[in-house]
């Protein structure tokens, strides 16, 4: 069976001629020539009409009377070269080989012109050219269909796009609300349930996505966090959020015991369903409510703080949870600015702020200007921004001062690694520090 032509509820410009004429338009040097000028509209197919004549749809805005005399006397002597509106023209083969986005606007497009609307170029700027999927649900982002017009198409509007992207439901951003829970404000738009299924690394995450925030651009980490080596290791999740780290630790990576901390109810609801889902909850214990009054000390062979942009107010737990003995390591996330000539801001130093070639006072007198390329040798493989040093190193000197505080011994930090995973916006950078921290004789 011939596959199903789709059609564009729209009108182009074509050239009519006869049918014997078409291929002395369309082949040889003829056809190379009608391309050199650009006049052929390639996303359409050439079309035979009842009346024996072809139409070759063409981009009007190319087409100019010498061209059409050039045609009619040199190109194929004798024809009749005439120009038409071509309604409804069937797209070419190649054009039917659409992307979702591209599917998405054809449809829209005759969705909203059966409403009597005419489509307008903010229309297209409007409409979504990516999301989040979920199962059989899509998540939009927050700066698509906000024009008035699309309100006008009703529930309608929800059909077609689900039906066009094979989903049954449909979920919208709004912004981040503010405070330490970083609740998502996300709306239902389609379907009755917003609990989703996502399956990443062998791994399955059930979460409700008006409640809770996945992020996809963190798969790298969690793809790191899986390849660790933390055979009889007990690991604390300062941020354990639906169990993003936890659960790599605990099903990849080893770990013999997780004790995962988080404050958000609806995130420790999906947290403890995710344990059970996968398998693990017997490995993890969670610990409810705010980590700076977690009742835990000395257990832990690697702390995990995954919070952006900054986990600073987590850092005296990071050191209270340590071994006492023998320490451990530290997983650092940070948002780093990186802002040609501007300076940063150290850890614990927030009034204070230093180029890539100076230190921060009261910092060790660690070189700051060393070579990225002897810095990405040691600390990782991509070439590091000062900025990253800079911090990086601050932010080593502040946890042995910090350790020592705490534990009234002296102690040695260590940068092992430096991780970038993404940018977070222009000019910021998601970075993750390993930290290796372990106590030292007085």
């Amino acid at each position: 069976m011939e596959e199903e032509e789709e059609k564009v509820d729209n009108r182009i410009t074509a050239l009519v001629t006869e049918s014997l004429f078409s291929e002395l338009y369309r082949c040889g040097m003829n056809w190379k020539y009608l391309e050199r000028k650009g006049i052929l509209a390639s996303s359409y197919r050439m079309q035979k009409q009842a009346d024996g004549t072809v139409t070759l749809p063409v981009l009007e805005e190319k087409l100019t009377e010498s061209i059409l005399q050039e045609l009619r006397a040199s190109v194929a002597p004798g024809s009749t070269c005439s120009v038409t509106q071509m309604k409804n023209p069937v797209l070419s083969k190649r054009a039917r080989v659409q992307s979702p986005a591209q599917k998405l606007r054809q449809k829209l497009y005759c969705l909203v012109e059966r409403y009597g609307i005419s489509w307008r170029r903010e229309l297209d700027r409007d409409l979504p050219h990516s999301w989040q999927r979920h199962g059989d649900l899509i998540l939009l982002s927050e700066d698509c269909f906000s024009a008035p017009v699309w309100k006008e198409l009703g529930t309608e509007l929800w059909d077609t796009v689900a039906s066009t992207l094979g989903v049954q439901r449909i979920a919208k951003h709004g912004r981040v609300s503010a405070g330490g829970l970083r609740s998502p404000t996300v709306s239902l738009l389609l379907g009755n349930s917003s609990w989703v299924e996502h399956v990443d690394n062998g791994i399955r995450y059930t979460f409700d996505v008006t409640k809770c925030m996945f992020s996809p651009g963190n798969i790298s980490e969690r793809l790191r966090v899986a390849g660790l080596s933390c055979t009889d290791e007990v690991v604390v999740d300062l941020y354990a959020g639906i169990g993003y780290f936890t659960l790599p630790y605990l099903l990849h990576a080893g770990a013999a015991f997780v004790h995962a901390c988080e404050w958000n109810p609806h995130a420790l609801a999906a947290l403890r369903k995710n344990l059970q889902l996968n398998g693990v909850s017997d490995r993890c214990q969670v610990h409810e409510g705010d980590n700076r009054q977690l009742d835990l000390r000395d257990v832990a062979d690697r702390v995990n703080l995954g919070l952006i942009p900054s986990s600073e107010e987590g850092w005296p737990v990071a050191c209270q949870v340590l071994r006492q003995n023998k320490g451990g390591i530290l997983h650092i996330h940070q948002n780093i600015e990186s802002f040609q000539g501007k300076g940063l801001s150290c850890p614990g130093h927030h009034h204070q702020h230093l180029s890539s070639g100076n230190r921060c006072e009261g910092h060790s007198g660690t070189d700051h200007g060393a070579s990225g390329d002897s810095e990405r040798d040691r600390w990782g493989g991509t070439v590091l921004k000062p900025e990253w040093r800079t911090w990086a190193q601050a932010t080593e000197t502040r946890f042995e001062n910090l350790l020592h505080e705490i534990h009234r011994k002296p102690w040695k930090a260590k940068i092992l690694h430096i991780e970038r995973v993404k940018s977070y916006a222009p000019h910021v950078d998601h970075i993750v520090l390993d930290l290796e921290c372990r106590p030292t004789a007085p």
